[in-house]
């Protein structure tokens, strides 16, 4: 049998058994979606403010996540089957952007809503506030989520996910959303140091927490308890002497860094 006949038998072959049509047998693999950097890249942030034995109960605060039968629960599973089409896009890319915790790029996206720089160069004590917030934030969404033990939606499928698929996705628990506390938490000290644009800085805060949805590592529900536990969160720092010192420190350094003119690189509007 010459070369051509085997081919045109070996494709005739495929067709007659219902298989992939013609050209995907010659289709390119489609190139993998971009992901975060691994977790392994985080650095530890600085001690918090909150002392031991003056924690808030997360898992109190919240009470449990929906059951997976109930409305609820269904859907926040169809919400996250439905934001799987957004893989790749630009939503995609900024919820690849709001997965890194280490200030870089939180920084800059909610400098661009507050309209003035926020960095450990411009504002130190703002940066390193809001650093050691994130250490606050894991007081309370760690005991929870030991507490309820959700699985995360990826876990069970190979779906595309916006961060790489390591342990932690299987172990770690979906509920509450440490992200979505820590994005709330963010914007509500901001827009409190930067009034003016309180409405723009919230709703920042609100995207970096639907920017876990959109990853494909939480349930909408998962990010709405982040947001509760947030503003209790915030609610009890305020009771904190050290940190209302540093929140008046950060006011001056706000004020003093909107003399240097609103930050770069911000889109246009």
């Amino acid at each position: 049998m010459t070369r051509k006949a085997l081919l045109v038998a070996t494709l005739g072959g495929v067709l007659l058994m219902g298989c992939s049509p013609v050209q995907d047998l010659f289709a390119k693999p489609a190139a993998p979606y971009a992901v975060s950097p691994s977790t392994a890249s985080w650095s530890k942030p600085p001690a918090g403010y909150l002392k031991t034995g003056m924690n808030l109960d997360g898992a109190l605060i919240v009470g449990p996540p929906p059951a997976a039968d109930s409305p609820r629960g269904k859907a926040d599973r169809a919400a996250f089957e439905a934001t799987r089409k957004l893989a790749g896009t630009p939503a995609w890319d900024k919820a690849i952007a709001d997965a890194d915790l280490s200030g870089a790029h939180g920084f800059k996206s909610f400098s661009c809503a507050a309209g003035v720089t926020i960095s450990p160069q411009a504002t130190p004590t703002l940066a390193n506030l809001l650093l050691r917030l994130t250490d606050d934030a894991a007081t309370l969404y760690q005991p929870a989520k030991a507490v309820f033990q959700r699985k995360r939606p990826p876990v069970g499928n190979t779906k595309p996910i916006c961060v790489p698929r390591e342990k932690w996705i299987e172990t770690d628990g979906s509920y509450p959303s440490g992200h979505g506390l820590i994005g709330w938490s963010w914007a509500l000290v901001i827009s409190e140091i930067a009034p003016e644009h309180a409405s723009a800085v919230l709703a920042r805060g609100r995207e970096f927490g639907d920017s876990r949805l959109i990853c494909g590592v939480h349930y909408q529900s998962d990010i709405e308890a982040g947001r509760y536990l947030g503003s209790a969160m915030v609610s009890r720092l305020h009771q904190d002497p050290a940190f209302s010192a540093d929140l008046d420190k950060a006011k001056a350094e706000v004020a003093a860094s909107k003399l240097n003119g609103a930050p770069v690189g911000c889109p246009a509007g």
